[in-house]
């Protein structure tokens, strides 16, 4: 009977493991076929990008995804097939990209030993928590170190720039105590809440009210728009007038009560503002005289754009954190980084460091910071940006002398701007306040149609921002188209 009972037992047991499995399998193949079943039973069909003209691509891009800073129904995208260098394909056009994607592809597109460092890094261990040591983390820190002035040696990960000034006034504030923070007008420190909130430009106003509070503004050393700048000054005596206005600030907000001030070594998107060459130096003494943390956003600026691998370099500076992204990875992939002083690096020996990320020092994007800096010294990137940025400021001032739209022309390195007005003589910017000029479109139509791709801003200042792999023929030969492009915004001047 025992014997029975157990045949029984069995027989049940192993008809259904049958019936479970074939019930799993007929799942994974009505799994399959809905996978494939044809596009009418669904809302929006799969299609192979091998399958899709550049029309379909631009149109599903702006069907399922969002354009940053733009009217999404007033987007018509530019399809990029490949980049190599100084160039990027779309629709099987060449164009020279004068703008660096969003200034950031410093070593230029499509660089051979950055892109198998990153395949390289995913085959081996494509991600590790923040929590665990890696190889690659063990590698990055040194090599950076090497090049941050003085003793910023230690360092925090992030995905970007405005990631890194969220940390880095958080650091501040934890470190001093206190919680102002000191930005200027004319600045641009990343699009979440509270690097927007710091931010100066108009691209904050849409946040407000309801933005992070604790914000005092600053003007910015532009001898060519500031009020503060008087007929005859020498830079060092404008440079001194803004250093008094930054000192009498601090007085009537109490220095006891700030914790930073967060400032662009030199203003990237607002107009590249070089500062007097007293200025930095002079910041870094107010900010030690009242304790003050000094942070310096080199997102665009650092990593050799401006001819030093931080542009704070040309001025013997040494603030207590700089804030970098772009440049660190060329873009290959997402990386930012907040880099401290020891002595505020030791404040968190003892404390608890309130922060962190799921992809913090993810090993992928480490391995193309390591391959890129590896890069820019084996093949004198910061040199060649050094030359390269003298061709470029020969071209600029030749365009100053030629197009009476030309109001002024200033670079550093390969970090420059044309700013283009209505009249020199009023400087009436290019484009008004709040308003649009239909000779910027057609300028920028022009150099679109010969090939070049730059940026300009909201006042009608033209961008060139070159990688920094340039040669001196493809400067000429871009500066060129450049050159001809003017010629629109000449004929649209008040007064020639």
């Amino acid at each position: 009977l025992s014997t029975f009972f157990f045949f029984l037992v069995f027989f049940f047991a192993f008809f259904t493991m049958l019936g479970t499995l074939s019930w799993g399998a007929a799942r994974c193949a009505a799994r399959q076929q809905r996978t494939f079943l044809p596009s009418f039973f669904h809302s929006s069909s799969v299609v192979k990008s091998d399958d899709m003209s550049s029309e379909e691509i631009a149109d599903l891009c702006k069907k399922h995804t969002f354009f940053s800073w733009s009217v999404q129904n007033q987007i018509n995208p530019l399809v990029i097939d490949k980049a190599e260098g100084i160039y990027f394909w779309a629709g099987g056009k060449r164009y020279t990209d004068l703008n660096s994607q969003l200034m950031c592809t410093n070593i230029g597109h499509g660089h051979p030993k950055v892109i198998k460092a990153i395949q390289d890094q995913a085959a081996e261990l494509c991600f590790a928590g923040p929590p665990y040591a890696t190889k690659v983390r063990a590698k990055v820190g040194p090599l950076l170190a090497k090049h941050t002035p003085g003793d910023l040696d230690k360092f925090f990960f992030t995905l970007g720039g405005a990631e890194s000034n969220e940390n880095a006034i958080k650091f501040a504030r934890l470190a001093t105590g206190r919680s102002k923070i000191m930005s200027r007008y004319r600045s641009y420190h990343g699009a979440t809440h509270g690097a927007m909130a710091l931010t100066g430009d108009s691209r904050r106003w849409a946040i407000e009210p309801g933005s992070m509070g604790g914000v005092v503004r600053l003007f910015d050393p532009d001898p060519y728009r500031s009020l503060l700048y008087r007929e005859g000054d020498t830079l060092e005596e404008f440079g001194e007038r803004m250093l008094e206005q930054m000192e009498e600030t601090m007085k009537y907000e109490n220095p006891d009560s700030i914790a930073a001030v967060l400032l662009e070594s030199v203003t990237g998107t607002n107009g590249l503002i070089v500062p007097p060459p007293n200025y930095l130096p002079g910041v870094r003494k107010l900010c030690d005289k009242y304790g003050i943390l000094m942070i310096v956003d080199e997102v665009m600026a650092g990593l050799g754009r401006t001819g030093e691998w931080f542009a704070v370099d040309h001025w013997n500076v040494v603030p207590d954190m700089i804030v970098m992204a772009k440049g660190l990875t060329s873009a290959y992939l997402p990386l930012g980084c907040v880099a401290m002083s020891k002595k505020l690096s030791d404040h968190f020996d003892s404390k608890p460091l309130p922060g962190g990320l799921t992809y913090q020092a993810h090993p992928a994007c480490l391995a193309a910071a390591v391959a890129c800096l590896e890069v820019m010294e084996e093949e004198k990137m910061v040199e060649n940006t050094r030359e390269m940025g003298k061709v470029m400021a020969k071209l600029h001032q030749q365009l100053y002398e030629k197009h009476p739209s030309v109001g002024n022309v200033r670079s550093i390195g390969l970090f420059g701007a044309i700013e283009l007005v209505k009249n020199r003589e009023t400087r009436e910017t290019f484009i008004p306040f709040k308003g649009v000029n239909p000779a910027m479109g057609k300028v920028q139509e022009f150099l679109k149609e010969n090939g070049v791709i730059a940026f300009n801003n909201a006042q009608g200042m033209l961008l060139t921002i070159p990688p920094l792999c340039i040669n001196e023929q493809q400067l000429n030969e871009t500066f060129e188209v450049v050159d001809k492009a003017l010629d629109i915004a000449d004929a649209d001047c008040t007064a020639n």
